[in-house]
């Protein structure tokens, strides 16, 4: 138990820093280049909620992927994402989010990404 270092994992859009990780939960910070985005996706299993630390970003969320409603999210804001939610994020700005979910971390669905990884759990 105790200190424990942070895990940074690179991504195309910026990188994830995980600093909890257990059997049951997780948490990381998101720190996403303004200008880039995560992919559609969706967790079979996982539940996250997402708090703005810094910046703004343009959340995307829906059932379908042509029934998506847009929401900007900055500073203070709070969104739950429940197992099946279709969901992106575009930073508006340089952005930090905190994001704390269940531990199924390789529990992704990706639907379309800029990046190519469609259906895959790569970073």
């Amino acid at each position: 138990m105790g200190k424990r270092p942070s895990r940074f994992i690179h991504k195309p859009w910026g990188h994830e820093e995980i600093f909890a990780e257990t059997n049951t939960y997780l948490g990381k910070l998101l720190i996403i280049k303004a200008g880039e985005s995560l992919s559609l996706q969706y967790h079979e299993q996982k539940e996250e909620t997402l708090r703005v630390l810094e910046g703004k970003v343009l959340f995307q969320t829906g059932s379908k992927t042509d029934l998506l409603e847009d929401c900007e999210l900055g500073p203070g804001d709070v969104f739950h994402i429940p197992p099946g939610l279709l969901h992106r994020m575009v930073a508006i700005t340089d952005s930090v989010l905190l994001e704390v979910s269940t531990a199924h971390i390789d529990d992704v669905v990706r639907l379309s990404d800029r990046y190519g990884r469609e259906g895959t759990i790569e970073p």
